[in-house]
């Protein structure tokens, strides 16, 4: 629609075209909308042999990438315990069975899975069902992807998402849909929340069970329970819980609560008292859970009516129910006393545990005190020095006496001392012991509570039999009252029950049936398009070996020709005429019966490539044209080698991994996104690093942020706008989405870089820009690319990077420079012995990352990487470039040469495992540390330099300005006068 518009009113003025991204990513938005919509739940899984044979609670996870139902043990596990295929399984549930129960069958295993009711047992069948026939429909496509392997061969968002060319076998009609859709069972769409994403939340979904335990499983529980126990996941207090109760009854379930600080004081231990000789036997308080529902009391349970199937008739018999209610108040009113007296005597511990506290210090004080009275005892009784003369002992004669007086008081004080610390010694150990006989009846009184609350269960067990019995026979009591004549014949009300259950038998036999009619008509369906893939195959495989043969015997003829010529020169060669044969069936063009069936061709190159980019050249000459088509052939040998294969499977472990959670930055995901992110997956990852790198950008703005912008664009005209419409159409012209003014890209190309020049009016628009948001916008959505263009430009690089001096440019330039001298010594010392400037290349290599410099499918692998670690990727790959075609650069002895070399070398580099290694191996150590600091030092010198260049460009113009006045140019009509 905006395309046309543009073509209609190309002369109008530009920020006329801007339009909001609601309006153009409608699309998009529904596609959020349905990925959204995950198919997930809580059913139980029968699984154990033996005595362990059981039904357990498992969470089950669709994922719609393989078409496979995941199912773990709890919704925050990492690692799933399994999966079911569904894209070739069938499903059937028996009536007569449990209510709920299903089985799914694959090759060679079944599963018998069950439901809480009905209801959800319809809605999980009909779902499994429709992804089985939607992954049905995109594996008949001629994609040879969608046949090798389960995974979807398109991502869900970006340009190359939408670009699906893909033709189904067999075109379903409208008429097969409405059969499929009469045969569909009648279900609730929301199935009483016990589906989705909520259900996790709730408890009632997964019933607990202590036994839930599985050998079989055991690393994999044990290495999903080790994750919870890693530091800093998640960031909420954990707490014990313990669960009481039978397996008849509602679980109760108490939490295990930290101590109140006053109860349990700090005290430190000291070398003449037993380190447990005092403190609590229980350390821990038993409360409840304020979040879990409390267990009602009995008589609310026999008001509300929860036990017994008769509870809406129990109004009508409320006597019996009292009458029975009255032991069980008894009880309660019991148990509550009980209560209440442990209560008081955990009170009376307390104030025994603060007296004990403070004779203690009492005891403390009082040896303190001991041992400085023992102290001035020593320095009492010590003797006197002896007397130099007679005149200082006749003054010393009356000490003795006062000194002996002192001592016999502080022996006194002393006796009576000791008389009160053993006086304390014996009510602390009278104290001691009668804390212990408080322990032990407390324990006592918690075994009797034990006791008491086993006998309150069994108690409200039997009055709920109780109950049903009062409540079956006040039935037939009411009924026999109604029909009193009827004497032995049965009564209607019996016959009508009989006739409620053949109706609810019948009606479930109909589900039944039409499910089982919609089950054989998928499956028929099914396989005749397994048929037509397999003759397909059939038949493209017999083109295909017919196409060998050919080429073949063409190469058997032109090798025979080349050892023995059987022709003179003068005449013309059968070589020469085999050789231009064969060039001309590599070039022919498609003829419209291949186009039209995809699967027939036996061409293994297709126009364009999976991104979009055309693979042969049109305009080209014919050998530029052959050596494109080879290039094109060689890549797509090496997208299928045994290493490709293998990072697939690693990414799809991975990604199954994080089923229940988002993706997170670790060791293990940065060694698969320097392997490479597969096409399939590309958009996920991408996404996600745009968003962890803007996320203190995104968390300050307002949701809207992006159509706001457009808005701005769209009613004030940007001095950018114009440059923008230029460089448009000359952005990627060799890619099918930005080659024509009516290609899908232009649009939302032209809405991300006028929203950016509003964004950042000190940068505007670049031209580099404009590369970097087509190649974010060929698997990102608008409002995504926009992002990453902020990240790339306001977080990875450097400021002045894209402003009109390039200032950021040319300092990353002089750092490659040196780390060329660094890492390439060899090669760096050629360039320089030959005059060769480089950066000439390598700065249209920083400015764009790469776009347009290498091969597709290698671009791609480096944009994995520089999304995901920064502006490091790009000094890595440009020494891996040169590194990996350092030999054939000094071979080159001439400037000329070595420069022309030097333009192209970058596109005949094809294999990317080995350009990956080289970047990640061969160039290690890289820290980015050393970067940052070279940057710093160039920094300041590009400054200066560029200071100087303005004094010198102000000092022309000056000049200029004043010899204007002496100069003057005289026309040749002036010279005729």
């Amino acid at each position: 629609m905006h395309e046309e518009e543009d073509g209609s009113e190309a002369n109008s003025c530009s920020a006329s075209r801007i339009v909001a991204s609601r309006s153009v990513d409608v699309a998009e938005v529904e596609g959020a909308k349905e990925q959204a919509c995950k198919l997930c739940g809580y059913l139980n899984k029968l699984s154990g042999k033996g005595p362990l044979r059981g039904y357990k609670p498992r969470w089950f996870v669709y994922d719609p990438r393989k078409c496979y139902l995941y199912y773990f043990k709890t919704p925050q596990d990492a690692l799933p315990l399994g999966h079911i295929e569904i894209g070739d399984a069938s499903f059937s549930y028996d009536v007569e069975v449990e209510e709920g129960q299903f089985e799914i069958r694959t090759a060679g295993k079944e599963f018998l899975l069950k439901a809480p009711n009905r209801q959800v047992m319809h809605y999980w069948l009909q779902q499994l069902q429709q992804k089985r026939w939607e992954y049905s429909n995109t594996r008949g496509s001629g994609q040879r992807d969608s046949w090798s392997s389960p995974t979807l061969a398109y991502p869900p968002t970006g340009l190359v998402g939408k670009d699906n060319d893909a033709i189904v076998f067999e075109k379903l009609s409208d008429s097969m849909e409405k059969v499929r859709s009469d045969f569909a069972m009648e279900t609730e769409t929301d199935s009483g929340g016990m589906v989705g994403i909520q259900s996790a939340r709730g408890t009632s979904a997964a019933p607990t069970n202590p036994l839930n335990f599985s050998f079989r499983n055991f690393g994999t529980e044990l290495r999903n329970s080790m994750s919870y126990l890693r530091p800093g996941r998640g960031g909420e207090n954990r707490r014990s819980v313990f669960y009481t109760g039978n397996s008849n009854s509602s679980t109760e379930e108490w939490e295990l609560v930290d101590a109140p600080p006053k109860d349990f004081p700090e005290q430190k231990p000291h070398p003449d008292t037993h380190r447990h000789s005092f403190g609590s036997a229980f350390p821990f308080d038993f409360g409840r859970n304020s979040s879990r529902p409390k267990r009602p009391l009995l008589r609310d349970m026999m008001g509300s009516g929860r036990f017994g199937r008769g509870g809406e008739t129990r109004s009508a018999e409320n006597s019996p129910v009292e009458c029975n209610g009255s032991k069980s108040l008894e009880m309660q009113l019991r148990l509550q006393s009980q209560q209440e007296e442990l209560s008081s005597m955990q009170q009376e511990q307390t104030k025994l545990r603060e007296e004990l506290a403070s004779q203690k210090e009492l005891v403390r004080l009082l040896q303190q005190t001991l041992r400085t009275s023992q102290c001035d005892r020593q320095s009492v009784h010590r003797p006197p020095p002896p007397a130099p003369d007679a005149s200082s002992s006749s003054d010393h004669t009356p000490g003795p006496a006062v000194t002996t007086k002192d001592v016999t008081q502080m022996e006194a004080l002393l006796q009576e001392r000791d008389g009160q610390i053993q006086s304390l010694c014996c009510h602390m150990e009278r104290l001691a012991l009668e804390k212990e006989s408080l322990q032990q009846e407390l324990k006592g009184l918690k075994i009797k509570v034990g006791e008491i609350n086993d006998q309150l269960g069994m108690l409200m067990e039997t009055i709920q039999a109780k109950d049903e019995v009062i409540i079956k026979l006040s039935q037939e009591s009411s009924e026999q009252s109604c029909n009193p004549n009827d004497g032995g014949s049965p009564s209607p009300n019996k016959d009508q029950q009989e006739l409620d259950i053949l109706k609810d038998s019948l009606q479930g036999y109909k589900s039944q049936n039409k499910f089982l009619n919609k089950e054989i008509l998928e499956l028929t369906v099914l396989r005749r398009n397994a048929e037509s893939r397999e003759k397909a195959l059939e038949a493209k495989y017999t083109a295909l070996e017919a196409k060998l043969c050919q080429v073949e015997s063409k190469y058997l003829v032109l090798l025979q020709e080349v050892k023995t010529p059987v022709c003179s020169s003068s005449e013309q060669s059968p070589a020469r005429e085999v050789i231009s044969r064969l060039l001309e069936d590599a070039l022919q063009a498609e003829s419209p019966d291949q186009q039209e069936h995809p699967i027939f061709k036996p061409n293994t190159v297709s126009e364009y490539d999976v991104f979009g980019f055309k693979t042969v050249p049109e305009e080209e000459e014919e050998e530029e044209k052959l050596v494109a088509k080879v290039r094109a052939l060689e890549l797509k040998s090496l997208s299928m080698t045994d290493q490709e294969v293998s990072v697939g499977v690693k990414w799809e472990n991975y990604l199954a991994s994080t089923m229940n959670r988002d993706l997170v930055r670790s060791p293990e995901l940065k060694a698969l996104i320097r392997c490479g992110v597969p096409h399939e997956h590309r958009s996920q990852v991408w996404r996600w690093c745009v968003s962890f790198h803007v996320k203190k950008f995104r968390d300050h703005l307002a949701p809207d942020y992006y159509e706001t912008l457009l808005n701005v664009a769209r009613d004030k005209p940007n001095p950018a706008s114009k440059q923008i419409e230029l460089d448009l159409l000359r952005t990627l012209p060799n890619n099918k989405h930005y080659s024509s003014p009516s290609a899908g890209g232009i649009q939302k190309l032209r809405n991300v870089l006028m929203a950016f020049s509003w964004r950042n009016p000190d940068i505007g628009y670049c031209q580099g820009l404009n590369r970097l948001a087509a190649i974010a916008l060929l698997y990102l959505d608008q409002e995504d690319a926009f992002w990453s263009l902020i990240a790339i430009v306001e977080v990875f690089m450097p400021r002045d990077y894209y402003t009109k001096t390039l200032l950021g440019s040319q300092v990353d330039q002089r750092v490659f420079k040196d780390l060329m001298s660094e890492k390439l010594p060899r090669l760096h010392a050629h360039f320089e012995q030959y005059k060769v400037d480089f950066s000439l290349i390598t700065f249209n290599w920083f400015l764009v990352v790469f776009v347009d410099s290498v091969v597709s499918d290698i671009l791609f692998k480096i944009w994995d990487a520089f999304l995901f670690e920064g502006p490091k990727i790009i000094f890595r790959f440009a020494l891996a470039l040169f590194k990996h075609k350092e030999e054939e650069f000094l071979k080159l002895q001439d400037s000329t040469t070595i420069f022309k070399y030097l333009r192209c070398f970058t596109r005949t580099i094809l294999d990317s495992r080995k350009l990956m290694n080289i970047a990640f191996v061969d160039m290690n150590p890289f820290p980015m540390r050393q970067i940052q600091n070279r940057r710093s030092f160039h920094l300041e010198k590009v400054r200066l330099e560029l200071t100087e260049l303005e004094t010198i460009r102000q000092t022309f113009l000056r000049e200029r300005e004043t010899s204007q006045d002496g100069r003057s140019f005289v026309s040749d009509d002036e010279e005729d006068n």
